[in-house]
């Protein structure tokens, strides 16, 4: 059997198993492994499968090694047995309590099960209980805060399943879909290392429950810690590694990982939506609108991800398109957090942010740990100058992923708005650690640093520099990085940046004030150097503009002229002297 094969048979498996658990968002997820995986082209007709695109632009793209085994060429992996069916299981009762499950009365299917022993149904009666005390506590938190409000609130069944699934572990009568269930009580209570030990012997037995690897991912906070974890080589582990990857920065490693999955999974949506992700991160928004177009095309009704779609319309300005996108997601299902947060930037980009801030505030009552949904209300509230209600929804984002380095970010920019820049200081340094190669977060920084507070002016021209090294689209810090080296009187190094800034704005045709100053810049500092012919060069340039730049230009051309003829001018304006 080929590797391929193999895959689908054991998604197939797994899809069944995970349903029958009621684990539905694993087995959904598996579902769209299971037609993800590419069909050999002898195999491949269309009766046999309902589309193809392994010739897709994003596969050509990001598919650089014909990979035809299991995803990392070269590795042998372990197999793992398919896990048997529990004979200890009366059908009839689990039956009814999976019914009651389904309709959401998770306390009916529990007791249903009550006598029940088998591992099968002991891990529905437990799941059951665990989502019964998550049900009290969410409404706890709205009946004593509201729904966005912080409370003290606890699912109150912790400590019983804690105490039982410990004993069926400790005596080695527990299932992997029951070392989830320990695991994720064990993360609830705090206990976050035995928590991992607990869930990689879950994915070990049992490497197909990807809300496993999903609740592993959120315990692996460094490298170390993921390189400490002791994991099968399966290739359910390459999905992991991918997207864990992602979760700690490390994008280019991301890509690469997915880059050999596409091999086996060459039609997976998921790969490409996280390949997506990864790019968006980079800010190749051009490469993320491409991917998530084909995506849309693909699935139509598609409305996960597309949130990150709508941040890029909003960030390149396409109005009609994100006007599409939300009408689409409208339609398709307005009662999503993403649907709302695509509304809620679609009426950012117009201008309309009260408006913005209620669609924000409609996704946080249907998830109120949906992160974008802080972060994107934070800034709507930036915008409205209301400062504290700005860093009150950055504080809850950092509360919910502290890793997310847009809410510190904006932490930094509402108190530089409230004029206190040694604590917008503190918060950018916390964004630019997590997110190195964003040239937007060294510019505030070095902004923070130029204040009249601070006039740290050489770790303001650190900030630049690296900014300028980040692929600075704005095209801000080779001007503000020469202006200042100018006022720090180091003209060489002010001249080199302002030469730099104009070859830019004119690779990119771009006209304005900067391009006039850094003309007037390189004229007057070329002919200080008695370097006239360069000199020349720009004030001709600036005799092509009518505004008070031409008659300095004219000024310089004469003073030039007056020295190289041997005769001093009275009119001639003296450049500093060059300290170098």
């Amino acid at each position: 059997m080929s590797s391929k094969e193999s895959c689908r048979s054991e998604l197939r498996i797994a899809i069944r198993q995970l349903s029958d658990r009621c684990l539905y968002s694993a087995s959904k997820w598996a579902a769209e492994q299971l037609v993800g995986i590419e069909h050999d082209p002898v195999k491949f007709t269309p009766s046999n499968t309902r589309f193809q695109r392994g010739s897709s632009s994003i596969r050509r793209k990001y598919k650089t090694h014909d990979v035809t085994v299991t995803p990392i060429a070269g590795v042998s992996y372990v197999a793992t047995p398919v896990m048997e069916e529990d004979e200890l299981v009366d059908d009839d009762f689990y039956l009814q309590a999976k019914a009651y499950f389904d309709c959401r009365e998770y306390k009916r299917a529990a007791h249903v099960l009550r006598d029940q022993n088998g591992r099968k149904a002991v891990f529905l009666r437990c799941y059951a209980l665990y989502l019964a005390g998550e049900k009290r506590k969410e409404e706890e938190m709205i009946e004593l805060e509201g729904p966005l409000g912080k409370s003290d609130a606890i699912n109150r069944e912790l400590v019983s399943l804690e105490r039982e699934l410990s004993t069926l572990r400790n005596n080695g009568k527990i299932d992997p879909f029951g070392l989830y269930l320990y695991g994720l009580v064990l993360k609830q209570k705090g206990s976050e290392n035995l928590s991992r030990t607990v869930l990689v012997e879950s994915v070990n037995s049992y490497p197909w429950n990807w809300n496993v690897w999903t609740e592993l991912q959120s315990l692996c906070k460094t490298v170390d810690i993921l390189n400490s974890l002791n994991l099968n080589s399966h290739w359910m582990k390459d999905f992991f590694l991918a997207s864990v990857y992602q979760e700690l920065r490390m994008h280019n490693d991301s890509l690469s990982k997915y880059e050999y999955l596409l091999g086996t999974f060459g039609n997976s949506n998921y790969i490409q939506a996280q390949i997506a992700k990864a790019q968006y991160s980079l800010r190749e928004f051009d490469q993320v609108e491409a991917i998530f177009e084909e995506l849309l095309s693909n699935d139509p009704y598609r409305v996960e991800d597309m949130d990150m779609y709508s941040n890029v319309l909003y960030a390149k300005e396409c109005f009609s398109a994100l006007s599409y996108l939300a009408h689409r997601v409208f339609l398709t299902d307005k009662y999503r957090p993403e649907s709302c947060c695509i509304i809620g930037n679609y009426y950012s980009l117009k201008g309309q942010h009260e408006k913005a801030v209620v669609y924000f505030r409609r996704a946080l009552k249907l998830n109120k740990n949906f992160l974008s949904a802080w972060t994107l209300m934070g800034h709507e509230f930036v915008e409205m100058k209301n400062t504290p209600a700005a860093v009150d929804a950055y504080r809850r984002a950092v509360d919910i992923d502290p890793r997310d380095y847009r809410a510190w970010y904006g932490l930094g920019q509402a108190y530089e708005m409230m004029g206190m820049p040694l604590y917008a200081l503190h918060y950018f340094k916390k964004s630019v650690f997590l997110q190195p190669n964003d040239s937007r977060l060294w510019i505030a920084m070095a902004q923070c640093y130029e204040t009249d507070q601070l006039r740290m002016l050489d770790e303001a021209v650190k900030c630049y520099r690296r900014a300028a090294n980040c692929n600075d689209r704005e095209a801000i810090a080779l001007h503000n990085l020469a202006r200042l080296l100018s006022e720090l009187g180091r003209p060489e190094e002010a001249a080199f940046y302002y030469k730099k800034d104009l070859e830019r704005m004119e690779s990119e045709e771009r006209e304005g004030p900067k391009m006039v100053e850094a003309l007037l810049y390189l004229a007057k500092y070329y002919r200080a150097q008695k370097k006239f012919e360069e000199a020349e060069v720009y004030c001709t340039r600036l005799l092509d503009y009518t505004g008070p730049e031409r008659e300095t230009a004219k000024s310089i051309l004469r003073g030039m002229r007056t020295v190289q003829s041997g005769f001093p001018s009275m009119d001639v304006e003296h450049f500093p002297p060059n300290p170098f």
